[in-house]
């Protein structure tokens, strides 16, 4: 009888997180949920605590491992905790950054112990505001590193660089991700970023603010893509380790996104305009010419169609998360 795979997912009661605990269930893996619920929500994963191979383990990767470290024979670690919204750069910076930084290390410590492999969930914010349209893994960045949005993209730059320097001095089986906005079902109702906050206004038949001019635009990829490319990312050979773009190469601007959320919804609201934040990216685009020749990465779920999943989800009277 052949061993399930003993998986760690970070940050497995978030929005990410609790859709690829629940692929990797029915993969056959046993699945060690880890998160402290600073950003996530144990509601996201409620309907896996009755499988057998599924366990929720309440615990800040900040601090000691102890607990988890104890279970030992893990297999791989999708480390994908880290607060990721815009209200989370403003509200708990610290606590972003630290885990970027000790909760990185605290993992990789355990991925060493237990020769697992480890799979970073890095991000589109690595780029910054980006002078290369659209962005390839080879760009290294335009990224302010003491703005509002510093935290989470410098943040996320060091846990890339601790991660490689792990590899080399471990031999550390190691891929690093770098995901493009992503959306779905289980985003967080306050979650601050554009789709979630577009869809609230609509349904409430309020003004939808669009920052700047609304020509700066976004691409996003829908969840259960996300969920396929990252799940590829780490069965690909152990001398792949990226990093590689995640996300659907769709573009659009946030002024046409806010009308089509508009049109969707049924909406009455009318469109705005709002101040724009602080380094802002005026373009956001993944090139995924390495994730699709390395592990055939296609995005299957045209925006439209996922808005819709994701607007019934918001409309759902048991969607108060």
């Amino acid at each position: 009888m052949t061993k399930a795979i003993k998986s760690i997912v970070t940050g497995g009661a978030g929005f990410i997180g609790s859709h690829l605990c629940e692929r990797l269930i029915e993969a056959g893996h046993e699945v060690i949920c880890v998160d402290n619920f600073l950003t996530g929500n144990a509601k996201n994963v409620e309907h896996l605590k009755g499988e057998t191979r599924f366990r929720l383990v309440e615990h800040d990767i900040n601090l000691p491992l102890e607990g988890v470290a104890a279970l030992g024979g893990i297999d791989r670690i999708y480390h994908l905790a880290c607060p990721a919204s815009p209200v989370d750069y403003r509200e708990i910076p610290l606590q972003t950054l630290w885990v970027n930084a000790a909760g990185t290390k605290n993992m990789l410590e355990l991925a060493v112990k237990n020769k697992a492999s480890f799979l970073h969930a890095s991000t589109s914010e690595v780029y910054g505001d980006p002078l290369q349209h659209p962005q390839k893994e080879s760009y290294w960045g335009n990224v302010n590193p003491i703005g509002e949005r510093s935290c989470y993209n410098e943040g996320k730059r060091y846990a890339e660089s601790m991660c490689m320097a792990y590899r080399k001095a471990f031999g550390l089986t190691l891929k690093i991700v770098r995901i493009f906005n992503t959306f779905g079902p289980r985003m967080r109702r306050n979650d601050g970023r554009v789709i979630p906050e577009f869809i609230n206004r609509a349904m409430a038949g309020e003004p939808i603010r669009v920052n700047g001019d609304g020509l700066q635009t976004r691409s996003f990829c829908y969840i259960d893509d996300m969920v396929d490319g990252i799940i590829a990312a780490m069965e690909t050979p152990d001398d792949f380790t990226g990093p590689v773009n995640l996300g659907n190469p769709e573009e659009i601007s946030m002024m046409e996104l806010a009308k089509k959320i508009i049109a969707l919804t049924g909406s009455a609201s009318k469109t705005g305009n709002a101040e724009m934040p602080q380094d802002d990216p005026q373009k956001r685009q993944p090139d995924i010419t390495l994730a699709r020749a390395t592990f055939g990465f296609a995005p299957k779920v045209g925006l439209e169609d996922g808005l819709m999943k994701t607007i019934q989800y918001f409309q759902s009277p048991a969607t108060d998360l």
